[in-house]
């Protein structure tokens, strides 16, 4: 073999190399480890929250692809920890639930006491089809409740979504706002509204 060729061959395996390396996932462990290392200055409430619970930890370990045994288990699971109002009411007040929707705010652990969090709905959602900024990671909500007819299953379905959206869809990106307290009751019935309420610029 050549010098020339000998090179070639050597660069190719290096790079053939670094490819592989790159493709490589770091460990669930590695994963965790760098997590808990950016949550140094958090308060202890905080820092107990970097582990995941059970369905969350059976998401991680195979990557959003459940098998279906998992898939029922953390339905039934997640659906256990979901609250319904006590006066059976699911709608609030739609002008309300906009403010929830548009609101951004929150969820951070510099966030200041008493700092009220948002659901940030347009960060992945269209609602108003008016609005001409939103987000498209999540499908359309434009005409929710026109197009479901106000059915009261319905509206049971997305409030158990939005309450804990794994009860629905195991693995889901959205956040379970209920169950992690992200949003309190009263703001999830006026989400509700803002998507249910006739009246309700979603739904016109």
């Amino acid at each position: 073999m050549t010098r020339t060729a000998f090179v070639t061959a050597a660069c190719a395996a290096l790079l053939l190399g670094s490819a592989a390396v790159a493709q490589q996932k770091p460990s669930q462990a590695t994963v965790e480890a760098y997590v808990k290392s950016t949550f140094g200055k958090a308060s202890p409430e905080w820092q107990a929250r970097i582990t995941p619970d059970e369905s969350l930890a059976a998401c991680n370990i195979q990557r959003n692809n459940v098998s279906s045994a998992d898939s029922d288990a953390i339905i039934k699971r997640e659906l256990a920890r979901v609250s319904y109002p006590a006066d059976g009411k699911l709608l609030g007040d739609w002008k309300k639930g906009y403010k929830v929707a548009n609101n951004g705010r929150g969820g951070q652990f510099s966030d200041a006491p008493g700092t009220v969090s948002g659901g940030n709905c347009f960060a992945c959602h269209q609602l108003d089809p008016k609005e001409v900024s939103y987000g498209t990671l999540g499908p359309s909500l434009a005409a929710y409740g026109k197009d479901r007819k106000y059915d009261p299953a319905a509206m049971k379905d997305a409030y158990t979504k939005i309450y804990n959206s794994m009860a629905v869809v195991p693995c889901s990106n959205m956040p379970r706002f209920g169950t992690n307290k992200v949003l309190d009751e009263q703001q999830i019935k006026d989400v509700m509204a803002y998507l249910f309420d006739p009246e309700s610029p979603v739904n016109k």
